[in-house]
């Protein structure tokens, strides 16, 4: 874990109300949820095409952020923050929807491939490499032959709603174990 500097941590989601109650948009959600246990809002960054929020979890800095571009081009916003907060890649989070895990599930790891993760794939073309950290939080897997990017950029269900709450919580929890506690810790206590 990294004691110098900031830590980074980004939700991935696609901006405007249309897409608020996407699955696509669980990243922006459990930001936000995080923001308000900090006390604060995201506000627009002057540089970056990004709104953030600079606050301390336990006495260590944090940028929480959501870009303001679409999720296909998230990389770019997220390089500009990383570099104007002068944050090292191993200091960095970023927090999306996973097809590939039950509703509700969270899992943390550094590094992986995108699976055909359009924000993923961005990102990882922007800043040259995938070894930052992320929290996957599980959208579950299309139902019939619902094409997988049809699916992501829907509602939740109702029976899901009623839910979400309680899971953004746990995955902002997360995110917090994480930069205090570190990966090991954080992963022990809230991988499903």
């Amino acid at each position: 874990m990294v004691d110098n500097g900031p830590w980074l941590v980004v939700g991935l989601g696609n901006p405007g109300p249309e897409y608020a109650g996407h699955r696509h948009n669980v990243g922006f959600r459990i930001v936000e949820r995080l923001a308000r246990t900090v006390g604060g809002s995201l506000r627009r960054h002057k540089r970056a095409r990004a709104e953030v929020l600079e606050a301390r979890l336990a006495g260590r800095r944090v940028v929480l952020a959501q870009p303001t571009t679409f999720m296909n081009e998230s990389g770019s916003a997220v390089a500009a923050l990383r570099d104007f907060y002068k944050v090292d890649v191993p200091s960095l989070v970023v927090v999306h929807d996973e097809l590939d895990l039950p509703f509700g599930a969270l899992r943390m790891k550094v590094g992986g491939g995108d699976n055909g993760h359009n924000g993923l794939r961005s990102i990882r073309r922007s800043l040259g490499t995938g070894e930052y950290h992320r929290l996957r939080f599980g959208v579950g897997r299309p139902p019939g032959r619902l094409d997988p990017a049809v699916f992501v950029l829907r509602d939740f269900s109702p029976s899901e709603r009623k839910e979400l709450d309680v899971h953004i919580e746990r995955a902002a929890d997360a995110l917090e174990a994480l930069v205090t506690e570190g990966l090991a810790q954080a992963q022990n206590q809230f991988n499903d």
